[in-house]
């Protein structure tokens, strides 16, 4: 029984001494595995190029604002080179307004690849601002188009002149008597007829509209308000109530009003005692700050306060240039 008993206790000590030299197994892929993994981060590590060590510091200005990135340059723990790899640290001091590039720690070459990298970037946004505003230019041409159709068929078009500044699309309507009477804020029917003509123009636009109401310079006191600050307010909030009976949602509007602190032309001209009497409806555009300060210079002439182009005029002066194009050409072909 007990020569029994001992060979299978033997056999059971050989079959774990078997087991337990498998094990070394496990821990030598584990060991490979993560020292694979250290020579991959560490290569990645040692691979930095200039281009894109260029883009980094161009982004990092960027984004930072105030605080520029400074970079300086440190020897990589691989190769021994001063130039190949960079650690990034931020300097709160530097600030790219005061004169102070952001990049005391590198050398020359690197240095000028920075600046061209970021000079690089300045001209490809303000590219992209310029052909944004361009487009909201030609929107803009185009919305003024419609309002001009609807007050032409109502043979109202000389009852308000355009401009497009960087606000948006300016329509200017003289109240003089047509609109309102003097020194009130209740809509005259002259006035509902203009208002009416444009109204649905307004309705489908997707932008926000902002009514500005302005009176003249002269300073006699008004019979129904205490001073011209209440009479543009209230001829003002009188026109975006009209308009939200008219199918323009409230969220879209808001009244402004000016009194005599913005006058459409000299005080000093006599014509400014009716021209300055005004509301301004503007069509705000969506563009940012940087690039709606490019809308007055992208709508050319249409910056300027002018009567309103109907999409017919608009055709046949398109025509007209057209025709001139052609005649130039094959001027100039047959001199040839």
């Amino acid at each position: 029984m007990s020569s029994g008993g001992g060979k299978r206790k033997q056999k059971h000590e050989e079959h774990e001494e078997h087991a337990n030299h498998e094990r070394w197994l496990v821990s030598y892929a584990d060991m490979m595995t993560l020292l694979f993994v250290l020579f991959v981060v560490l290569f990645s590590m040692s691979d930095v190029n200039n281009k894109k060590f260029a883009q980094l510091a161009a982004g990092l200005s960027a984004g930072f604002g105030a605080q520029s990135a400074a970079f300086q340059g440190q020897s990589a723990p691989l190769d021994g080179s001063a130039n190949n790899a960079q650690v990034v640290q931020i300097d709160p001091g530097s600030n790219p307004g005061d004169g102070s590039s952001g990049t005391e720690g590198l050398n020359q070459k690197q240095k000028e690849a920075v600046e061209r990298a970021v000079e690089a970037e300045d001209r490809k946004e303000a590219s992209a601002n310029a052909e944004k505003a361009a487009k909201e230019a030609e929107d803009l041409k185009a919305i003024e188009r419609k309002i001009a159709d609807a007050l032409a068929a109502q043979k109202l078009l000389s009852s308000a002149k355009f401009t497009i500044d960087q606000r948006g699309l300016v329509v200017t309507i003289v109240t003089n008597e047509v609109v309102f009477a003097g020194d009130r804020a209740d809509l005259q029917k002259g006035g509902e007829k203009i208002l009416n003509a444009i109204a649905p123009t307004l309705a489908k636009l997707p932008n926000n509209i902002e009514v500005d109401g302005h009176t003249n310079q002269l300073r006699s006191r008004t019979a129904y308000y205490p001073s011209g600050w209440e009479l543009s307010a209230a001829r003002a909030s009188t026109t975006v109530r009209f308009f939200t009976d008219h199918k323009i949602p409230k969220k879209r509007l808001s009244a402004v009003g000016f009194s005599d602190t913005k006058p459409l032309i000299d005080p000093k001209d006599p014509r400014s005692i009716t021209q300055n009497r005004r509301v301004d409806v503007v069509v705000l555009t969506q563009l940012s700050a940087e690039q709606a300060a490019l809308l007055p210079s992208a709508a050319g002439t249409d910056g300027k306060l002018h009567t309103g182009q109907t999409t017919a005029a608009a055709q046949a002066e398109a025509k007209a240039e057209s025709t001139t194009a052609t005649t130039t050409t094959s001027t100039t072909t047959s001199h040839d």
